[in-house]
This record gives structure tokens, C-alpha cells and sequence, in this order.
């Protein structure tokens, strides 16, 4: 095939695209430098070959070049002409492929319909073969429901007759499978109601059963009450109960109920509120009673009913209901009669009832299903009830009684806020014979710790919290609360009056006791210092404060986990956690000031040292030495006194800090006029003073401890500021005061115009009013444009 044929045939058939591989591609564009520049139109074939064949020496190879391009052609062309005849090959068997798919769907559909024609015919025959069997099934059904129906038919109208003799002769035993056999029949024809023949059998075995319900109803009474106790026996009452299960659930009831009004009926005379036994001082008869009537019900009568009924239990649950319903009624009546200790008594008693109750018939449902829904609930700190409190949490027995109580613990409350009155007294009487030397210490062993009183009172108030807990989580667990903030208040009282030469504090109200406590705060220099027994006093305060904070938190807590969840919300304890807050602060600042006024007169010193006159400069001064010395024989035994509250000796350093080095700065103003090489000496002597106070948290200690990050950048960023003033007053100030006023604003960024005013005085400057009212404009300015910056 020559390539006219080729293109006839191409001509002939449908248009056939070439996509020549990526090599060949690559190839052309190899040997032809690129396709591209071909197809542009600028493309300049003289150019292209003057680039090609840039020298004469270079054309002598013009004739290999075209003679390697020619065998090339021919190679790609001959590519061609095979890939454009495997194309032509490829679609004629795709057609031929596609026809013979065609072929076999419709081979297929014949197929399919044939088989749909056979599954007709099969079905039509299966349905004739089956239709007589269907028939014959049907009938069997009906004559098998028949029989059934006759069958049942026969048993009951036998049934009755035999179930009437049976029941004459108290043959519980022989009636109690021919009975449930009735019943499980009427069931079964409950569909045949409109027989009237059947209806009057129905009616006829139901009157069977109710006469048969009575008799043993009446045969219980006999046996057990009046003249003719005994005439029947045991052993035909436990049968007996067999056919009460079988009969209606009403009939069990009525029965449980006769026999647990009638085992309690003597109880009920004995205990009533007529009779002096009644009242709450003999409740542990009653449940003494209880304890020998069960034992006698077991011993004698217990065999008697199914272990099903639990009529000891059923008996206990009544008991205790009828005994909640009498004591509240006689506690309401007689409430006059009601004191804490008779109270008491009656609650711990009843509670080991029910917690007997409990260990008994554990795993009750009976009890869960009758309990009151506003039963108390049982909860202990104590590690010795920790057993019972695990054993009795979420019983129904467990408040069953007790629930009658609650109303009355009000006493209990008043009981509890009258012993704490007296033990507040005793801590104030304790702390004025140590404050007047004739008692025993207020503090607990040795400076600064926590003092007893402390102790006894969160030990009474954890007795208390346990103890009521075993009462109520209700309003009375609330009423408690309020109980433990009241005398929580008057215990910061207490402790504001350990304190040194403190003024009396009434004992209620947190305004008064934060007023008082600020009469403590000395802003007179009159004052003296404190002793290093009114130093213990103050820290004692601290720790036993913070001992106290950290308590009530807890007591907030367990508080909240005790309660009802639905007055958890109601318990705060915050406005006193504020005060010892307060107290704390307060003490803190107490000494401060007096760790100030120890080193008010270096400061002193220091104004009255005439540093104009200084020549040169030499160790450190002496008022520095003095400030260090006061801080090396204060600081140690503030620091051992805090121990156990490093948290606030670090408060005590930033305090004092934050405190005492503005003060060393407005003296420093107070040091004018002052000489260049005085300025140098006073710098000298603010680094030293820098120095000490950084090692501040750890003066005279052996350990060396890195000071708190806290403190350092407080001590760093208030000396640095008064460094920057020295520096300042040291700085040149003639001829440059735009350049001064700059480079104050830039060391002091947040200085005021007063104290830039108070480095011109010490630098000693002598300016005319225009001059300080160009700096003063020129410093706003400055000011202005370096905060504008800053914000930016």
C-alpha cells in the first residue's frame, strides 16, 4: 500500500487524529532547533541558516546535514504511516467487537423471556397441586381449635364443681393446680365472649373464687385471733397462702395488711400518747419492742407465709412509719418538753435502729419502694464511722424515722451556737492574760506558728459538721453554715486583738473589724518599734490567719458536698475568707512599717550629709551600712517566723519594696544642691543599697536562695529609677536644653513635670522664669511626642 492509498483510504473513512509520541515530538524539535521559531511569522529562513552555517569552513558540511535530515524525514514518515495504519485496524475491530455484543444481549433477552415463560407454567401447576392441600390444612386447623375449645370447654365446667368441693374441705393443696389450670383456660377462651353458656360458666368460677378468697381470709382471722385460735393449722395456712398467690394481687393485699394491723395493734396501745412510754425519752423501748416481736413472728409464724411476701420486712416498714407519725405528733404537742440533750439522745438511738434495719434487710426493694422521699441521708467524717457511713449512704431504712426529727433541729443549732459562744469567750480570755503576761501563750509552738486556739475551733467545728450530717442535709445542714461564718467572723475578732497594741474590736460586723484594723497602721514617726515578742505576736496572726483561710475554703466545700444539692448555691463562706484576707494584709503592713521606721533615720542621715562639698568619692556611706544592718537584724527572724508562709514573707519583701524605695527616692530629691562627684557617691551608694536589697529574701541566711522574680523586677525597676535621676543630675545642662530634657524623657519615660522641676534643683540650676517656662513647654512637648510613639 503506497501512500496514495493510504490517503484514499483516510479520505474514505471518518477523520482520523495522530497523536505522535512525546519522543518523536522531541525529536523534530532536536533536529530543527524547535518548532516554534518555524511557525512564527517573523520567522527568517536566511537568518536561521547564517545562524546555522555561520562560516565558510561551515558549509562544507551542508550536504551531510541534508542528507541526515532526508533519512530522518523518511524515518518519521514511515512512523507515520504505520501508526495511521494500526489507527484504521483498531476501529474496524471495534465495530466488528460491537456487533458481536449486540448479538448476544439479544441472544440474552430470548433466553430470559423463555425462562419467564416456564416459571409461569411452573407456578400455575404448583397451584393446582397445592390447592387440596390447602383446604385440607385449613380444616385440620379448625378441627384442632375445636377440640381445644371442647376440651377446655369440659375442664372448666368440671373445673368449678371441683374447685367448690375442694375449697369445703380446705384441701388448699389438691386446689391449687386445678385452679391455675382454670385460670390459664378462661384466658384462653377470653375471645368467646358472646356464648352465653360460657359467660355462665366464667361467672360461676369467679364466684368460686371470691367465695374461695373469703374463706381463707376468714380462716387467717380464726387461726390467728379470737376464742378459736388454733382451730386451724399452720401447715393448711401455708397452703393456703400458695392459692392467695394464684388468686387476685388484691387478695395478698388485704391479707398482708389484716395480719401487720393486727401483729401491731398491741404496739400501737403501748406506745401511744396517752401512755408515758410514748414520749421520746423511752423511744428505745419502742424499738426494743420491735426487735422481740420479730424474733417471737419468726420463731412461730414466719414458716407460715411465702419468704416471697417478706413479711418481716413488710412488718419493720410499717412499724417504722406508724413510729415517724407518733413521734412527730407527741413532739409537736409537747415541744416545750424538748431539750438538745433528749433530742440527741432520741436521734442516735433511732439511727442504730434504722442502721440495723438495714444491715437486716439489706438489698430491699421494699424499703426503696416506701421510703419517704424527703428521708435523711447519712454522712460521715470521722475515720471510726466511716463503715457505717459506707454501709447506710442511700438506704431507704437509714431516716425512715428520723425524718421526724428534723423539724426540731433548730435546738441542736441554737445548742451548738451557744457552745461556741462560750468557747470564743475562753479564746478572748486567753488572749488577754497573754497580752497581760499572767496566761498561757496564745501561740501554738514556737514565733510565728499557728496558734492552739485555732485548732480547737476547726476541730469543734469538724465534730460539729459530722454530727450534724448524721441529722439533716436540709435547712438545718444550712442553718449551720450560717453558724460557722458568725463565729468565724468573731474568731478574726479574736485574732485582731492577739495582735500588739491593738484596740479592742467588737465582735460582730466586718466594717468594725477592718476599721479597728487599720488603727493598727502607724503614719506617726512618734511611734515605736516593735518588740521581737510583738513581732512573734504578728506573724502568729499571719500564719494562723492563713491557716484559718485555707480552712474555711475546705469547711466551704465539704459544706456544699454535705448539703442538699438544691442549697448548695446558699453556702458562702467568702465575706469571711475576705476578712482573714484583710487581716493578713493588714499585719503584713504592720510590718513594713515598722521595718521602715527602723530606717527612717539612715534617711535622715543621708538629707543632712553635705553633698556639694564632696571631693571625691569613696566606699559606701554611712547611712547605707545602717539601712543594711537594720535589715540583716530584722529580716532573719521575719523569715523564720514565716517558715510555713513563704508566700507571704515574699509579699512582705514586695511590700516593703514597693514601699521603702519611693521613700529613698524622695529623699534622694531632698539631697540639693549636690556636686557632680556628690552625685557620684550617691549613685555609688544606691547601687550598694540596690545590691542589698536584691539579696533581700536571703540576708543572713546560710542558705543562698535565688530571690522571687516577682520581687527582683520591683526592686530593679524602682532603684533603676533613682539611678536615672543621679545620672540625670550628673548630665550637662548648659548650652544643650533641648538635649537635657530629651534624655530625661528618655531615662525617666514616666516621670512628671514636678519631678523633672526636682532634678533641676538638685543640679542646683539658676534659670530665669522665661527659661523654665520654655523647659516646662519643651518637656510637655517631649513628653507628648515620646507617649504618642510608644502607643503606636
Amino acid at each position: 500500500m503506497d501512500a496514495n492509498d493510504v490517503l484514499d483510504d483516510k479520505d474514505s473513512g471518518p477523520e482520523v487524529q495522530l497523536n505522535l509520541p512525546g519522543s518523536v515530538l522531541s525529536r523534530i524539535e532536536e533536529l530543527m532547533g524547535g518548532t516554534e521559531q518555524f511557525d512564527s511569522e517573523e520567522f527568517d529562513a536566511v537568518a536561521y541558516i547564517n545562524r546555522v552555517f555561520p562560516t565558510e569552513q561551515s558549509l562544507a558540511g551542508v550536504e551531510s546535514a541534508a542528507a541526515r535530515c532526508e533519512y530522518r524525514l523518511a524515518g518519521v514518515q514511515h512512523d507515520m504511516r504505520r501508526l495511521v495504519r494500526a489507527q484504521h485496524e483498531q476501529r474496524q475491530a471495534g465495530q466488528r467487537a460491537l456487533l458481536a455484543a449486540r448479538r448476544a444481549v439479544a441472544e440474552l433477552a430470548l433466553q430470559v423471556a423463555d425462562v419467564n415463560r416456564k416459571a409461569e407454567r411452573s407456578e400455575g401447576m404448583v397451584r393446582e397441586i397445592t390447592a387440596e392441600i390447602k383446604q385440607l390444612d385449613c380444616a385440620k386447623w379448625n378441627l384442632t381449635a375445636a377440640i381445644t375449645a371442647l376440651n377446655h370447654l369440659h375442664m372448666l365446667a368440671g373445673g368449678a364443681a371441683s374447685l367448690r368441693s375442694a375449697a369445703e374441705r380446705r384441701q388448699y393443696k389438691e386446689l391449687l393446680l386445678p385452679l391455675q389450670a382454670i385460670m390459664e383456660v378462661l384466658e384462653q377462651l377470653r375471645l368467646y365472649r358472646d356464648i352465653r353458656e360460657l359467660n355462665a360458666l366464667r361467672d360461676e368460677v369467679h364466684a368460686v373464687r371470691a367465695a374461695l378468697a373469703e374463706q381463707i381470709l376468714a380462716d387467717f382471722r380464726l387461726a390467728l385471733t379470737g376464742a378459736g385460735k388454733g382451730g386451724v393449722s399452720q401447715r393448711t395456712l401455708a397452703e393456703a397462702c400458695a392459692v392467695v398467690d394464684a388468686l387476685e394481687p388484691r387478695v395478698r393485699r388485704e391479707l398482708v395488711e389484716w395480719f401487720i394491723s393486727t401483729q401491731l395493734q398491741e404496739y400501737e396501745h403501748l406506745f401511744s400518747s396517752e401512755q408515758e412510754c410514748g414520749w421520746i425519752s423511752f423511744v428505745e423501748r419502742r424499738y426494743a419492742w420491735l426487735k422481740k416481736h420479730l424474733l417471737r413472728f419468726e420463731d412461730s409464724l414466719a414458716a407460715v407465709f411465702p419468704p416471697a411476701w417478706r413479711l418481716s420486712e413488710r412488718l419493720a416498714h410499717r412499724f417504722c412509719k406508724l413510729t415517724r407519725a407518733a413521734l412527730a405528733e407527741l413532739m409537736q404537742a409537747r415541744r416545750n418538753e424538748l431539750d438538745v440533750k433528749l433530742l440527741l439522745y432520741a436521734i442516735q438511738k433511732t439511727y442504730n435502729f434504722e442502721l440495723l434495719l438495714h444491715k437486716r434487710f439489706v438489698g430491699s426493694e421494699l424499703g426503696a419502694e416506701g421510703a419517704d422521699e424527703h428521708a435523711l441521708k447519712l454522712d460521715f467524717d470521722d475515720g471510726d464511722k466511716e463503715e457505717a457511713s459506707t454501709a447506710s449512704k442511700g438506704s431507704p431504712w437509714v431516716g425512715l424515722i428520723g425524718a421526724c426529727f428534723e423539724p426540731h433541729l433548730s435546738l441542736y443549732i441554737t445548742s451548738l451556737d451557744t457552745n461556741l459562744r462560750a468557747l470564743t469567750d475562753r479564746f478572748i480570755q486567753d488572749a488577754k492574760a497573754a497580752d497581760a503576761g499572767g496566761g498561757a501563750p496564745a501561740v501554738g509552738s514556737g514565733a510565728g506558728a499557728v496558734m492552739s486556739s485555732c485548732a480547737d475551733l476547726f476541730l469543734f467545728y469538724k465534730k460539729c459538721l459530722a454530727q450534724c450530717a448524721t441529722l439533716s442535709t436540709g435547712e438545718p445542714m444550712l442553718e449551720l453554715a450560717g453558724v460557722f461564718g458568725k463565729y468565724l467572723r468573731e474568731y478574726a475578732g479574736v485574732l485582731q486583738r492577739a495582735g500588739p497594741r491593738a484596740a479592742p474590736a467588737p465582735p460582730l460586723g466586718v466594717p468594725a473589724l477592718v476599721t479597728n484594723l487599720h488603727t493598727l497602721l502607724r503614719d506617726d514617726g512618734s511611734a515605736q518599734r516593735y518588740t521581737k515578742h510583738e513581732i512573734s505576736k504578728i506573724t502568729s496572726v499571719i500564719t494562723t490567719a492563713e491557716y484559718c483561710l485555707e480552712t474555711t475554703v475546705h469547711l466551704e466545700q465539704k459544706l456544699k458536698e454535705k448539703i442538699l444539692p438544691a442549697l448548695a448555691d446558699k453556702v458562702d463562706l467568702t465575706p469571711e475568707q475576705d476578712m482573714f484576707h484583710k487581716l493578713i494584709s493588714n499585719c503584713i503592713q504592720l510590718l513594713v512599717q515598722d521595718l521602715e521606721l527602723a530606717c527612717e533615720p539612715a534617711l535622715q542621715a543621708m538629707t543632712k550629709i553635705s553633698w556639694l562639698h564632696f571631693d571625691t568619692v569613696g566606699d559606701q556611706s554611712s547611712y547605707v551600712t545602717q539601712i543594711i544592718m537594720h535589715l540583716k537584724n530584722s529580716v532573719p527572724n521575719l523569715r523564720d517566723n514565716l517558715a510555713s508562709s513563704r508566700k507571704y514573707f515574699t509579699q512582705f519583701c514586695i511590700r516593703f519594696a514597693n514601699s521603702f524605695i519611693p521613700k529613698f527616692i524622695q529623699n534622694v530629691y531632698r539631697c540639693k544642691p549636690i556636686s557632680t562627684v556628690g552625685s557620684e557617691q550617691l549613685l555609688l551608694d544606691t547601687h550598694m543599697l540596690k545590691t542589698a536589697l536584691l539579696e533581700l529574701p536571703s540576708i543572713g541566711s546560710d542558705v543562698r536562695r535565688q530571690a522571687p522574680t516577682t520581687y527582683t523586677k520591683v526592686v530593679i525597676k524602682l532603684m533603676t529609677k533613682a539611678e536615672m535621676i543621679l545620672k540625670l543630675v550628673m548630665a550637662p545642662l548648659d548650652g544643650n536644653l533641648e538635649g537635657f530634657v530629651a534624655q530625661f524623657v528618655q531615662l525617666l519615660p514616666e516621670s512628671t513635670l514636678a519631678e523633672f522641676h526636682k532634678v533641676l534643683d538638685m543640679k542646683g540650676a539658676k534659670l530665669s522664669k522665661a527659661q523654665m517656662s520654655s523647659l516646662d513647654a519643651l518637656f510637655k512637648q517631649t513628653t507628648k511626642t515620646a507617649n504618642s510613639d510608644s502607643n503606636k
